[in-house]
């Protein structure tokens, strides 16, 4: 079945694509500076690392009421709360006088992420038509990607200015796409007027149950494709292969920067057909794709080192991460494409699970054994969502 045009998507996918820009682009800005911040109030590496980490484990654990909220107050009320959040924390973590204060502010700024994330996707998958529900979710991430590429560049030259500097600016960007969400996003009654023009399901249909989402083989390979996107692409890729280039490959630090960016332009590109291919081409097929290029190109990191199976297999990894993100989130939608709020920060939980974990897990696994071996359990998490993608229905 043919679906629409990449220019019939509804109004909201660009802009939520514009608003993933701008976050992305501002966690970029400020990611360099939290840990010399951090480190400024004269705590010891442990501490650094937890307030690079609370961030994270409260945006987990805090996913799953934001989606509760979801389906209570609606996905735009949401967003735009989760947008306030993160911007008020993020100023005030830049004013902080104390390390016990920028930590909680750091915290609470990862449930305001949370909200965010979840109402985004949810409104996401909710208006796109199904058959361009690929497209859709690959125009969101590539929103994402491009401010993913260019933040950090900018947020190193600010942080040699100013440590603090870069928290401001991410709050006035924060403010900034939370101002556009408002105003450029309709309101339920403008989207209850619209729905039979747009195809999307009727605002009065309920959110799908959870426990019935949980027995279907397409939400249960996404969520196993999803942590294999947090464990890889945000967790292992900037923990472990850095350390692997320097340690490993004997390389310089800008040799793992060649590769993270040969990636990232890899899934760039990718998305680019990565949406149409989920919405023509079939949801089964593409995830079949998609995770047996990512588990090859995981297994290339398994091999003795070398610099140029390095870099293939990150710009491999690159490419299967850009049907790896869109595929799984346009099965999330075919499952509950109402406000299933619960269903998409359980979801959302899987990612982020996969980014604390994996990190934690092959680290340890390489102390206690190898690089190699913490890249084969890593493929082997890949892996996993081949097995979940091959025992999706072929229609």
């Amino acid at each position: 079945m043919r679906g629409r045009s990449t220019a019939e998507l509804p109004r909201e996918v660009g802009v939520l694509a514009v608003v993933a820009f701008v976050v992305a682009l501002g966690f970029g800005i400020v990611a360099p500076a939290i840990p010399l911040f951090a480190s400024s109030f004269g705590v010891g590496t442990t501490a650094v690392g937890l307030a690079v980490s609370a961030f994270a484990l409260f945006r987990f654990v805090s996913a799953f009421g934001g989606g509760r909220l979801v389906e209570v107050l609606g996905e735009r009320t949401v967003l735009a709360a989760g947008l306030a959040m993160v911007a008020v924390t993020t100023g005030l973590a830049g004013l902080a006088t104390s390390f016990p204060v920028f930590l909680w502010l750091r915290a609470a700024g990862g449930v305001g992420s949370a909200m965010f994330t979840v109402a985004a996707l949810a409104l996401l998958l909710r208006v796109a038509p199904p058959t361009a529900r690929g497209r859709a979710a690959a125009t969101y991430q590539g929103g994402f990607i491009l401010g993913g590429i260019a933040g950090p560049a900018a947020g190193g030259l600010l942080t040699t200015l100013s440590p603090r500097l870069p928290f401001f600016l991410y709050a006035g960007a924060l403010l900034a796409a939370g101002a556009v969400a408002l105003v450029l996003l309709r309101s339920p009654s403008q989207e209850a007027a619209d729905t039979a023009a747009a195809g999307a399901p009727d605002l009065a249909e309920g959110p799908v149950p959870l426990r019935a989402a949980l027995r279907s083989r397409a939400y249960v390979a996404a969520l196993v494709a999803n942590l294999g996107i947090g464990w890889v692409l945000f967790g292992v890729r900037n923990s472990l292969v850095p350390l692997y280039v320097t340690e490993e490959l004997g390389r310089t630090a800008a040799w793992a920067g060649a590769g993270l960016l040969a990636g990232s332009a890899a899934q760039a590109l990718g998305l680019l057909r990565s949406g149409r291919l989920a919405d023509t081409w079939g949801r089964r097929p593409s995830l079949v794709l998609g995770a047996s290029v990512g588990t090859v190109a995981m297994s290339v990191l398994v091999l003795p080192p070398s610099t140029g199976a390095f870099l293939l297999s990150m710009a491999g990894y690159g490419l299967a991460a850009s049907l790896l993100a869109s595929v799984p989130a346009a099965l999330v939608g075919d499952v509950s494409p109402a406000r299933g709020g619960r269903v998409v920060a359980v979801f959302q939980m899987a990612a982020d699970l996969g980014a604390v974990v994996g990190p934690l897990v092959a680290g340890w696994l390489t102390d206690v054994a190898s690089y190699q071996v913490a890249f084969a359990v890593s493929t082997a998490v890949v892996g996993a969502g081949l097995v979940a993608a091959l025992a999706l229905p072929r229609r």
